[in-house]
C-alpha cells in the first residue's frame, strides 16, 4: 500500500498581498515609537493623542474603545498626559459622571506632529514609480468599496 503525499497547498494571491501588507504595517510601528519617543511620549500615550481632535472632547470610555484597553488604563494614559499639560479633563454636559478628555493647545500640535508623521506614505510607497502607486491606491480603494 503506498502512501498518498498531499499536494503542498498554495497560499492565494489575496493571502499573500494580505502578509505582504501586515509585514509593511508591523514595519510602521517602528516610526510610530520614533515620533513618540521624539515627544518623550509612551507609545500608548502618543496612541491616545492621535485618536483625539483638537475641539473635541471625547469620553474616556469611548477614547478606552479606541485603543482597545481598560478604562483603567485609559485613566493611567490620561493622568500622564494631563501632568504635562498635553490634555485637560472636563466633566460631560448631559453626564456629569462621565469625564472627557480633551486637547489642549499644547496637545493638538503634539497630535498634529504623530498624525502627519504617521499620514505620510512609508518609503516603501514612495519609492514605487508613481504609475504602480496610483495603481496600489486603486486597488485598495476598490478592496475597501470606496472606489
Amino acid at each position: 500500500m503506498s502512501t498518498v503525499v498531499p499536494k503542498r497547498s498554495r497560499r492565494s494571491a489575496a493571502d499573500e498581498a494580505w502578509a505582504l501588507l501586515h509585514k509593511l504595517m508591523l514595519g510602521q510601528r517602528r516610526r510610530f515609537v520614533a515620533i513618540a519617543s521624539e515627544l518623550e511620549l509612551h507609545p500608548a500615550q502618543a496612541g491616545a493623542l492621535a485618536q483625539m481632535t483638537p475641539d473635541t472632547p471625547m469620553p474616556m470610555n469611548e477614547l478606552a474603545t479606541m485603543l482597545h484597553c481598560d478604562n483603567s488604563n485609559v485613566t493611567g494614559i490620561v493622568d500622564r498626559l494631563e501632568a504635562r499639560g498635553l490634555v485637560a479633563r472636563q466633566p460631560d454636559e448631559h453626564d456629569r459622571r462621565v469625564k472627557q478628555v480633551a486637547l489642549t493647545a499644547l496637545g493638538a500640535e503634539a497630535s498634529a506632529r504623530i498624525r502627519a508623521t504617521m499620514s505620510s506614505a512609508p518609503a516603501e510607497f514612495r519609492k514605487l514609480p508613481a504609475a504602480d502607486q496610483r495603481a496600489l491606491r486603486d486597488i485598495l480603494r476598490r478592496a475597501l468599496g470606496s472606489a
